[in-house]
This record gives C-alpha cells, sequence and structure tokens, in this order.
C-alpha cells in the first residue's frame, strides 16, 4: 500500500507548510536539548526525549488508530531504523555539549551530499559530472567549518560528521519505509525502539531534573521531536524530496537564531562562509534531481 497522495499544487503547498514546520520543531529541539545536557547526562536526556515522543504519539493518535499503531510491514528495517535513530541522536546531542546550534546545523546540511554521494555508491546510481562537481564543492564547504588545525576547531565537530553520515542512511532508509508502512507508525516504532534501547543506560546514570523549568524543557525534547518527525513524514506524503529539499535549510537560521538568544553565540565567518558552500551544494543537487525527475 502507498502512503502518497496524488500530485496537486495544493497537495505541494501542504508539504512545503508541513516541512516549515519541521525545521522550526527540529531548531526547537537541538536548542532544549543543549540547553539539558549542560547540567544532565547525554544518554538520560536523549532517553526522555524519545520516552515523552513516544507517550504524546501515542496520546495523539491511538484514538483514530487504535490497533493499527501496531501494524508495520518490515519489522527489521523498523527495528533498524529506531536502533539508528537513537544513535544518532545521541551523536548529536554529545556534540551539541561542546559546539554551537549553528556549527551542527551546518555540518548537518552535508546530508543532501551524503544521500547523492551514498546513492551512486549502494544504490549504483549514476551521477554526472556536474553532480560530482556539486559533492566536491559541498565537502570543501565542511571542511571550512570544520577547519581542521585552525584555533576555531573543537574534535566534537567530528560527532557532528558522524551524525549526518547516519542521517543520510536514515532518509533512505525512510524512503523504502515510506511506500509500505504508514509515517506515523514509523516514527512511532523507530521512538518506541529507541526508548526501550536506551533505557538502562539512562536509568543507570540517572540525575533527577531540579526545578519545574528543566521539566518543563524536557517535555519540549519530546514534543518537538515527535512533532517534527511526524510532520516530515506527513510531508513526504504531499510533495516530493525534490520539492521539499530546498526549504529544508532554512533551518540554520533558526538554529542561528536559538543559539544567539539562549546561548548568546554569534557563528564566525568560517562557519557562515562553510555553511553557505554547502547550502548552495545541496540546492545545486536538489536542481538537478528536479530536472531529472520532474514531477
Amino acid at each position: 500500500m502507498s502512503y502518497r497522495l496524488n500530485n496537486t499544487a495544493r497537495n505541494r503547498q501542504i508539504g512545503i507548510a508541513l516541512m516549515v514546520i519541521t525545521t522550526l520543531m527540529f531548531a526547537a529541539l537541538d536548542a532544549s536539548a543543549k540547553w539539558l545536557v549542560q547540567t544532565l547526562p547525554v544518554l538520560q536526556v536523549v532517553w526522555l526525549r524519545f520516552l515523552v515522543h513516544t507517550i504524546l504519539t501515542t496520546a495523539m493518535f491511538i484514538p483514530s488508530m487504535g490497533a493499527g499503531l501496531l501494524v508495520v510491514s518490515r519489522p527489521r528495517m523498523q527495528l533498524g531504523r529506531g536502533l539508528m535513530l537513537a544513535v544518532m541522536t545521541g551523536v548529536n546531542f554529545w556534540a551539541l555539549q561542546y559546539l554551537q546550534l549553528a556549527e551542527t546545523g551546518a555540518v548537518q546540511f552535508s546530508v543532501p551530499i551524503l544521500i547523492a554521494l551514498f546513492s551512486a555508491w549502494w544504490l549504483k546510481e549514476r551521477l554526472d559530472a556536474r553532480r560530482w562537481i556539486a559533492i566536491c564543492i559541498g565537502f570543501l564547504g565542511v571542511l571550512v567549518i570544520i577547519r581542521p588545525g585552525g584555533n576555531g576547531f573543537h574534535p566534537a565537530i567530528f560527532l557532528s560528521l558522524l551524525n549526518a553520515v547516519l542521517y543520510a542512511g536514515f532518509n533512505l532508509m525512510t524512503r523504502r519505509l515510506a511506500s509500505s508502512d504508514n509515517p506515523v507508525v514509523t516514527q512511532l516504532a523507530s521512538a518506541a525502539v529507541a526508548t526501550c534501547v536506551l533505557a538502562p543506560f539512562a536509568l543507570w546514570q540517572w540525575q533527577t531534573p531540579q526545578g519545574w523549568q528543566t521539566w518543563l524543557i524536557i517535555g519540549a525534547t519530546g514534543l518537538c521531536g515527535g512533532l517534527g518527525h511526524i510532520a516530515a513524514a506527513q510531508a513526504h506524503r504531499y510533495a516530493s524530496a525534490a520539492v521539499l529539499g530546498p526549504f529544508l535549510y532554512q533551518q540554520i537560521i533558526y538554529m542561528t537564531f536559538w543559539g544567539w538568544l539562549i546561548f548568546g553565540q554569534v557563528p564566525d565567518q568560517a562557519v557562515a562562509l562553510g555553511a553557505c558552500i554547502v547550502v548552495m551544494s545541496g540546492l545545486y543537487l536538489l536542481w538537478r534531481e528536479f530536472r531529472q525527475y520532474p514531477e
């Protein structure tokens, strides 16, 4: 069964609106997580994020879907997706302890470039010379952000790179599941798997959060994470990746804003320049994809 809706102008507009919500939610998630990992263990924050995500998603959709929330057609792939989500979220939150939101966000935008590279490697898709040039320029932008050997270099940037690699594979897996499983079921399954896997590690190093503000932000991480993933999955029902892709890049604006507002951090020239290079390379790859596979 396919969950993709018909291609119409209205559906594309709805898909774009959902993608805007996705970027807002993910930027708020990272800002909340960065605030929490300053005082709580990373694995505890990751576990609480998925626990709240699982509870909220179940409460929101069980009245309308009932037992349908448990129906999956590819259980092994759902399990693998959940494990990958747990690992990459942990890696991302770990990096957020040391890096600016704008830095982790800028590296994250290498994902479309990595997806193009993985598609050529794993899926044997042929890339023309212009795509290869765009990929190389994109990685040059990543090097500008990383600044190996420079004064602004921090080893935690490699955690962000690992997260980007995992997220590229995660996206390819999500595309496979989108054609067979309900997107709500997929998001709940991944969150539930991550919750179960991380529970022993989180409880082992448990520190009781202090104050209502901390508990409120914990709830915000689960809410923003859950809504973000659900909105992203629903957006791909209404429009293709080629239509939605360019709107993902606005997340860097929100992450820079939260970084400045909450943490007083402003990205330096290297991060800004590298982010521009990565974004332009990714947009070019999406444009080429759209030309090759028009809607």
